[in-house]
């Protein structure tokens, strides 16, 4: 099979296809041919070197959210058999045109998605998810400001909790603004316009999937008392005393029960990913590159097929 892979850190040049064995699935496992990949941050910053800090080893297979259909099972799964369409999340190899997974990662797809919109769910379905419910305890009549909103991350994050009943202000770029609305935020705050610290306060809750500067200007329009969760930064400590407030950060894990809950609100027609480009997999150079500029509105997809 065709698997993308580095085998040292740099650019988008150590980035290869190679042909490699097809996984076997282990106990507790599944096999899956992978029909399309979503594309996200963290797999040119693995390719950047941050998979040393994650504690990866070389050769490293790229890609984190997969869509595909059941090949085999190995021993000790239930509730799956071959040829059910899957989607979920992995640590590492989901470029590739099958992969093993764990079956407690996975679940159905929704109905009524394509599979390029399926593969962009997963793993930012589960970030905006498990950041803003299970970390923040964003709860409905709540105050959300969401940075980074038309991104993969984001765009999702704004359904979810809308669907929530949370009162969503969103923050983008002018280009964006309509696609943002779109998605139901209540107000938007065009960042290239205004500081959002001076048009914004008193939020609830604040979901950051931007960091950098971003992240200390969202800080300042918390209540005192309110809750930050950031899925990109990392927070010292000191943020929290000087505002008053909560400050977290979110790590994603894969979690078939949160995957259910997203499928619960697509298949209530309160949830659909918007995908900005899809690419073949001998592209993913170029999807990289697009995801690495930070311009995308959505999610970027790999078809594997």
């Amino acid at each position: 099979m065709l698997a993308t892979l580095i085998e040292e850190y740099g650019s988008n040049t150590v980035v290869q296809l190679a042909e490699v064995e097809i996984p076997v699935p282990q106990a507790g496992e599944v096999l899956v041919r992978v029909l399309a990949a979503g594309v996200n941050p963290v797999d040119w910053k693995i390719r950047n070197g941050a998979g040393a800090r994650m504690g990866m080893t070389l050769p490293i297979r790229l890609g984190s959210e997969f869509v595909g259909v059941v090949e085999r099972t190995g021993t000790n799964v239930a509730g799956f058999t071959p040829g059910d369409a899957v989607f979920g999340m992995v640590k590492t190899g989901a470029f590739s045109e099958y992969l093993t997974v764990p079956a407690a990662h996975i679940a159905g797809t929704p109905e009524g998605l394509s599979v390029e919109e399926a593969a962009a769910l997963p793993l930012a379905g589960t970030t905006a998810w498990q950041a803003m419910f299970d970390e923040a305890g964003l709860a409905a009549g709540q105050r959300l400001l969401i940075t980074g909103a038309s991104g993969g991350v984001g765009s999702l994050a704004v359904q979810l909790a809308k669907a929530a009943g949370a009162h969503v202000t969103a923050v983008c770029s002018t280009r964006n603004i309509d696609f943002v609305r779109g998605l139901g935020a209540d107000a938007v705050v065009d960042y290239t316009k205004c500081r959002v610290e001076e048009a914004v306060h008193d939020m609830d809750v604040v979901l950051d999937t931007v960091g950098a500067e971003t992240f200390q200007r969202a800080l300042a329009t918390l209540r005192r008392g309110g809750t930050m969760v950031t899925v990109v930064a990392f927070p010292t400590g000191d943020e929290a005393e000087r505002h008053g407030v909560t400050v977290k950060r979110a790590y994603t894990v894969a979690s078939a029960d949160t995957l259910a809950r997203i499928c619960a609100l697509v298949g209530a027609g309160k949830v659909t990913p918007h995908v900005e480009r899809t690419f073949g997999l001998t592209e993913v150079r170029e999807a990289l590159d697009l995801s690495e500029a930070g311009r995308a509105r959505g999610k970027i997809v790999l078809k594997t097929a």
